[in-house]
């Protein structure tokens, strides 16, 4: 298959490419400057992508966007963090719509689409709730996708869980913590927080990119998501040390600011999408999620 991804060289970008080249597919990289071997030239902000670039792919993948962690008092990074997302997935949507055989898109997005959904289970078939930053950052992410399924290109929405690899945030900046005994629960520690390791969250994207019919939204999300108690007491544990602070909600929510949400509510996501598929998850607990992204 011919595929092409924005995003290549962000963390996900870069071990979804190695993998599906692994995998004998021919995969091209959408890049902001000058191209090297394998590589086009895009400027998603000048509002358009020449069609003719995609023709004969077969799956074109975004993973573009600015960085999640930042400054949440910042209205800039606020700016940044749906405009580069929603910007971009336009921007390919149109261009695929115009295809005279549109390619495959599977989009990016984020759990937080759901909101706040308390220990309820949540599926690809739940509502989207609340007025968070991040939930309204990924419907407005999602409805960027417009163009292509109204064009009846195959539309897979990635709604991914954090994925946890101590390469990269938020393992990347706990696991520290928690090792020198500064791991701590947040809030009530009842809230459930969904979180998939790196190589189901790779080998989920490559099954839905190889699919042929496989087509709407998907929870990338370890299938037994764990409360913030669980997951602190496990990460703990695979440091070797114990987690007995707790930082109470009163104090979470100024120092949060725009993501207390996202460290405060709940969302207990099931992969009901992807499990109904086949998929096979690798690393289904909270243990082996962190096993994996702690030892990889």
């Amino acid at each position: 298959m011919r595929i092409v991804i924005a995003g290549s060289s962000g963390f996900l970008g870069t071990h979804l490419l190695r993998l599906l080249r692994g995998h004998g597919h021919q995969v091209s990289a959408l890049v902001r400057r000058a191209p090297g071997r394998d590589e086009i030239r895009w400027d998603p902000y000048d509002g358009r992508l020449d069609p003719s670039v995609l023709q004969g792919v077969h799956v074109v993948v975004n993973l573009a966007g600015a960085p999640t962690m930042g400054n949440p008092h910042s209205s800039s990074w606020a700016r940044a963090l749906r405009e580069s997302r929603v910007t971009t997935t336009s921007v390919l949507a149109e261009a695929i719509s115009r295809c005279e055989r549109p390619p495959a898109f599977l989009a990016g997005n984020g759990i937080s689409w759901y909101g706040d959904h308390g220990d309820s289970p949540v599926t690809e078939q739940s509502e989207s709730l609340g007025d968070a930053l991040l939930t309204r950052v990924t419907r407005e992410w999602q409805e960027a996708t417009a163009p292509a399924v109204e064009a009846g290109a195959r539309v897979c929405i990635l709604r991914t869980a954090p994925v946890l690899d101590r390469e990269a945030a938020p393992l990347s900046v706990l696991a520290p913590l928690f090792k020198v005994g500064l791991g701590a629960g947040l809030g009530s520690g009842q809230q459930y927080f969904p979180v998939i390791s790196l190589r189901d969250w790779t080998a989920a994207t490559a099954f839905l990119a190889e699919s042929r019919d496989l087509a709407g939204a998907f929870n990338l999300c370890a299938p037994q998501t764990p409360t913030n108690a669980e997951f602190t007491a496990e990460l703990a544990t695979a440091v070797g040390r114990r987690a007995r602070l707790r930082v109470p909600d009163f104090a979470l929510k100024p120092a949060a600011g725009a993501m207390a949400p996202e460290v405060l509510g709940s969302i207990r996501a099931v992969p009901a999408a992807l499990e109904t598929a086949g998929f096979d998850f690798s690393d289904p607990t909270v243990a082996e999620v962190l096993a994996a992204g702690l030892h990889r």
